[in-house]
C-alpha cells in the first residue's frame, strides 16, 4: 500500500470517526428532551384543536403548535435532567441518561435548556397567539421550578402538583385555535392533571428501590402496595368522573360518550385490581396499570379528536 492509499484510508477513517461521534452526540441531546414524555404532548394537544375549531384545524397551526409544544416540552426535560443529574446516577431507571454517562456537559445541557425555552416561546408567539405562548413558558416554569426544585425532593405528593405542568398541552392546543379559553379545556386539564398520579405511582411502585436509593419520597416507594392501590383507585374514579363532565359541556357525540364509558370502566378495573392482588399480597403487577393509564388516556383523546368529525 503507498503512502496515498495510507492517507486515504487513514482520512476515510477519520471522516466516518467523526460522523459517529456526531451521531452520538445528537442521540445524546434528543434524549435531554425525553422524547417519550413529547408522544403524551401529541396525544392531548392536536384532538384538543380539532375540538376547539369544530373539525379539522389550518394544518399549519397545527404543525406550528405541535412543533413549539415540544420545543417547550424538551426544554422542561432538559432543565429536569441538568439538575436531578446528581439523583439520576442512582436509579437504574435514569443511569443510563446523557448527564449520567458524560456523553452532555452540564454546561451543553443548561444551554441546550435555555435555547430551547427562548425559542419555543418566540417561535409559538409568532406562529400562534400571545396567550399560548404565555401558557407554554408558565408550564416551563411549573415543571422546572415548582415539581423539579421545589416538590420533588420533598414530599409524596410531588407528582400530583408537579403533573399541573403535563396539563397545559390541553390548553395551550385550544388557545392556538381560539385564542382564549373556555370550559372544555379546562375540565380536560383537570382530567391530566386526577389521570397524572395513578398513572405514575404505579411505576413508582416498580423503581420503590430506586426512589429509595435516591432519597426521593415518590407516594409508591414510601407507601405500601395497597395504600399506594387505594390512592390509585381513588384517582382512577376521579379521572373518569371528569371526563363525563365534557359531554355536557362540550356537546361531544356517541363517539366520545361510549369511549368515555368504556375505557374510563376499563382503567377502573384495572387500578382495583392493582388493589386486591396488593391487599392479598400477591404480586401487585403495578406496570400492568402504567401501561393502561397511557392507553387510556391515548383512547379517550382519540375520540375526542374522532368526535367533532362525524355527524352523531
Amino acid at each position: 500500500m503507498d503512502n496515498t492509499t495510507t492517507v486515504g484510508v487513514t482520512a476515510s477513517g477519520a471522516t466516518r470517526t467523526t460522523r459517529q461521534r456526531l451521531g452520538r452526540t445528537i442521540r445524546a441531546y434528543v434524549a435531554l428532551t425525553k422524547p417519550r414524555v413529547l408522544e403524551l404532548l401529541l396525544v392531548t394537544t392536536v384532538p384538543v384543536m380539532i375540538l376547539a375549531q369544530g373539525g379539522l384545524p389550518n394544518l399549519w397551526l397545527v404543525l406550528a403548535t405541535v412543533i413549539g409544544g415540544s420545543l417547550s416540552a424538551g426544554s422542561a426535560a432538559a432543565f429536569n435532567m441538568y439538575i436531578d443529574r446528581d439523583i439520576d446516577a442512582h436509579m437504574q431507571r435514569t443511569e443510563n441518561r446523557p448527564l449520567v454517562t458524560g456523553e452532555v456537559s452540564p454546561r451543553g445541557a443548561l444551554v441546550f435548556a435555555w435555547t430551547l425555552a427562548v425559542v419555543s416561546t418566540a417561535w409559538l408567539l409568532v406562529t400562534t397567539n400571545w396567550l399560548a405562548a404565555t401558557l407554554s413558558a408558565a408550564a416551563i416554569f411549573f415543571y422546572v421550578v415548582v415539581y423539579t426544585i421545589i416538590l420533588k425532593r420533598r414530599t409524596e405528593q410531588n407528582i400530583v402538583w408537579g403533573g399541573i405542568a403535563g396539563c397545559f398541552p390541553v390548553i395551550i392546543g385550544w388557545t392556538a385555535v381560539t385564542g382564549s379559553l373556555a370550559w372544555p379545556p379546562i375540565i380536560l386539564f383537570v382530567l391530566v392533571f386526577l389521570w397524572t398520579p395513578p398513572h405514575y405511582w404505579p411505576l413508582s411502585m416498580k423503581y420503590k428501590k430506586d426512589y429509595d436509593d435516591a432519597d426521593v419520597p415518590m407516594l409508591g416507594a414510601t407507601r405500601n402496595g395497597s395504600q399506594v392501590g387505594l390512592q390509585v383507585i381513588l384517582y382512577a374514579w376521579a379521572t373518569v368522573a371528569c371526563s363525563l363532565l365534557l359531554i355536557p359541556v362540550a356537546g361531544t357525540g356517541l363517539v366520545y360518550t361510549v369511549s368515555a364509558v368504556v375505557f374510563g370502566g376499563w382503567f377502573i378495573y384495572e387500578s382495583h385490581r392493582l388493589y386486591n392482588r396488593a391487599v392479598r399480597g400477591t404480586e401487585a403487577r403495578p406496570m400492568r396499570v402504567f401501561h393502561a393509564s397511557i392507553t387510556y388516556l391515548t383512547l379517550l383523546f382519540v375520540a375526542i379528536a374522532v368526535d367533532p368529525l362525524l355527524p352523531f
